[in-house]
């Protein structure tokens, strides 16, 4: 006798009980718009790619018990979205891509304005790139003279609770840009994704 075969994962053996689910969830969304959703049916249409045939509300609702919100499912790091029931490689890989499209558009954005006209800005930027890291950042802003920005670099990565900081690199980099002020940021991945900012002006 054959032995028994089950399903693979992303396939349900009988007719899914979500029939038209999705694409109703996809007319609300272009109808009335993304905040017409919740975040966990924002969560469920990022996962449809990954899992083209499965019922993605039950995974979107614990990733979301799991981590608080949105985006601290998709900046999350791989081994903690591993623990959650349901997470394999595509759903990661579809999470990780999200969170990179914020990353750059966040930093576009900064780019494209050039002026930063305030802490809230900086702040917003910073946050999208680097809050939900699973590892110390050591993060460089360079301004001009009229405070707009020169570049953005990340100077060190260390590990969850320590990253190096050298001065002497601090200051040539800043020198070869011919910046006049500085905005230092770290993060401390181990106290709930704190960023820390730190501004230096030159003489």
């Amino acid at each position: 006798m054959p032995a028994r075969t089950d399903p693979p994962d992303d396939e349900p053996a009988d007719e899914p009980h979500y029939h038209g689910h999705r694409e109703r969830l996809r007319e609300r969304f272009y109808s009335a718009g993304p905040d017409a959703l919740s975040d966990y049916e924002l969560l469920e249409m990022a996962l449809f790619p990954a899992l083209p045939r499965r019922d993605t509300k039950p995974l979107a609702k614990s990733l979301l018990k799991a981590f608080g919100s949105f985006a601290e499912v998709v900046h999350a790091p791989e081994a903690r979205l591993r623990e959650i029931k349901g997470i394999k490689d595509a759903s990661i890989h579809q999470l990780k891509l999200i969170a990179a499209a914020a990353t750059r558009i966040a930093r576009g954005e900064m780019r494209e304005r050039r002026q930063l006209s305030s802490w809230n800005d900086v702040i917003d930027y910073c946050r999208s790139s680097m809050a939900f890291a699973d590892k110390e950042q050591f993060r460089l802003l360079f301004l001009d003279k009229r405070n707009q920005l020169i570049a953005d670099e990340v100077q060190q990565t260390g590990t969850v609770d320590h990253t190096p900081v050298y001065p002497r690199e601090v200051i040539k980099r800043a020198l070869e840009l011919s910046a006049t002020a500085l905005i230092l940021v770290h993060n401390h991945p181990t106290t709930r994704y704190q960023v820390t900012f730190n501004h230096a002006q030159a003489a």
